[in-house]
């Protein structure tokens, strides 16, 4: 009986209301068509979310690794128990061992399909022996082909076939709330994934490295998680996991990672030439704040201070001077004191710059000759 009484009313609204029925008809379709043409525009301009990152943890999974690392730690013995005479008191067995065994854990990712894997170097540090465990079980003893502690980049060479790569994206193109996935082994538990957003970009002065330019994320990063992989909502790299800022060693929602395309130039240096070779010229350089500008008699804040000179240093042998303002290196305006250490630092030694300094209310041009970067602790301030 319903659907007879369903069948009548259909017919009524078609015999004596058919234009109602074309309105009601157009509107829903065009109701129909701005919602595509919405969810087109959305996807193109880039402002869309899926409701879930399963693909991207696909993808880039199979390349994050767990590293397992162990050291031989000796321990230094009272001297009586090198002693004949007090050795027969003790039971065999029963005298300390001179050395242990220590483990520690983190992660890293594969870089390369010819078996180079990119980790952090404190995860590495001072190991005598280092296992790389793939997602798919296989494991594999790892060689360290470099290290590079000023950023905090390790190398290694595995030898396994037909291995997993990650897909590099460029850090440069990341902006503060993009997506972002941490995939690691937290506490040894095992690969994990967790989400969160770009906190900030070019984070330093933090005092982990001497050269910083983090990506900081909210995504849970914990103990374990050292090395791995900080991936975008496609599944591609755009930072190696690092360091958290934590008072309990848990993650308190501000963690960092190395920008990709810093740990790309440092590994492709570090396969290449052994490690890092970096410009050098010698200073130190501080921040113009607004009450420095002024007892310059600067209008604007422009360039950087030079804070110190190193004794003989490539800066020193060039004329520039303690108090000197850094407004242009090498053609390139100083925009901050990140911005030049970084294009020094990236100069090939041997190199001449021109150097730019604001001295006594004039301008000099000055030229240096960049020198290869030694330790800071060979260098001698004056």
């Amino acid at each position: 009986m319903p659907a007879i009484v369903g069948v009548l009313i259909a017919i009524i609204i078609l015999r004596f209301f058919p234009d109602q029925l074309a309105q009601f008809t157009d509107s829903n379709r065009q109701a129909a068509t701005e919602s595509q043409q919405q969810a087109a525009r959305t996807k193109q301009n880039g402002v869309y979310g899926p409701v879930s990152y399963a693909n991207a943890v696909a993808k880039a999974q199979p390349a994050v690794v767990n590293i397992y690392t162990t050291k031989i730690v000796k321990r230094k013995l009272h001297p009586l128990f090198d002693d004949p005479f007090f050795k027969q008191f003790f039971r065999k067995g029963n005298i300390p061992k001179r050395e242990r065994m220590q483990s520690s854990l983190g992660s890293g990712v594969i870089i390369r399909a010819d078996g180079y894997v990119v980790t952090n170097n404190h995860v590495i540090a001072n190991s005598d022996e280092i296992v790389v465990a793939l997602q798919d079980g296989r494991e594999s003893f790892a060689e360290v082909v470099g290290t590079d502690p000023e950023t905090d980049i390790a190398v290694l060479k595995v030898n396994l076939n037909n291995l997993p790569v990650i897909t590099l994206a460029s850090s440069e193109e990341i902006a503060v709330g993009d997506v972002v996935l941490a995939i690691g082994n937290p506490f040894g538990v095992g690969q994990t994934v967790t989400m969160g957003i770009v906190s900030a970009t070019g984070r330093d002065q933090l005092g982990l490295t001497t050269f910083e330019d983090f990506i900081q994320t909210d995504a849970a990063i914990n103990p374990g998680n050292s090395g791995g992989a900080l991936v975008n909502a496609h599944g591609n790299l755009i930072g190696i996991n690092t360091a958290i800022f934590s008072k309990s060693g848990g993650s308190q929602g501000i963690g960092f990672a190395i920008p990709s395309q810093l740990a790309q130039q440092t590994m492709h240096q570090i396969i290449n030439y052994g490690g890092v070779i970096r410009g050098w010229l010698g200073i130190e350089v501080q921040e113009l704040t607004p009450a420095l500008a002024q007892s310059f008699g600067l209008e604007k804040r422009i360039g950087v201070l030079v804070a110190g000179i190193n004794h003989n240093g490539p800066a020193h042998l060039a004329g520039i001077q303690p108090g000197d303002i850094l407004v242009q290196v090498d053609q390139q305006p100083v925009l901050d004191g990140r911005q030049v250490m970084t294009q020094i630092t990236q100069t090939k030694p041997g190199s001449k710059i021109s150097i730019d300094v604001l001295r006594d209310g004039g301008v000099q041009n000055l030229e240096a000759i960049v020198a290869k970067r030694v330790p800071q602790s060979q260098n001698k301030k004056r």
